[in-house]
């Protein structure tokens, strides 16, 4: 089974529309949600956006908040499986504060609107921004 390379993990980062983020809670549990994002350099970006969420209060920030070492994975599933293939990027996630409130969190934004343009056109992220340091690219694929 082929593994793929640092570079080939983060190129198919670059590629993909969405990931699946995994925290991790005070209590230990796990926790996963897709998330949208943008990748700059081996920097991974995303913000509370305005879809709609069961609370304000996200469960995410909270888990990061107590632990910051975060994996995101993204994925190509296909009926044929051997063009299967998975690349996961490991790091340590900061919240920043919105947009309005900082330069770096403005840049992850316009990035964001720029890989989003449709979604983000009216209506730029609003809320805290995530900003992840990855500090290990990983992947497999079938063939």
């Amino acid at each position: 089974m082929p593994t793929m390379t640092s570079e080939q993990a983060r190129e198919r980062f670059v590629r993909a529309r969405i990931a699946r983020l995994a925290t991790t809670g005070a209590d230990g549990r796990p926790h996963l949600v897709p998330a949208v994002f943008a990748l700059t350099a081996d920097t991974v970006a995303f913000a509370v956006d305005h879809k709609p969420k069961r609370s304000a209060r996200l469960k995410r920030l909270a888990n990061i908040r107590v632990h910051p070492e975060v994996c995101l994975l993204v994925d190509g599933y296909d009926e044929d499986w051997d063009r299967l293939w998975w690349a996961r990027a490991d790091g340590i996630a900061t919240i920043l504060p919105p947009a309005s409130g900082s330069a770096a969190s403005a840049r992850y934004v316009r990035l964001l609107t720029d890989k989003y343009r449709h979604q983000y056109a009216d209506r730029p992220p609003e809320g805290p921004v995530v900003e992840i340091a990855v500090t290990r690219w990983s992947g497999w694929r079938a063939a």
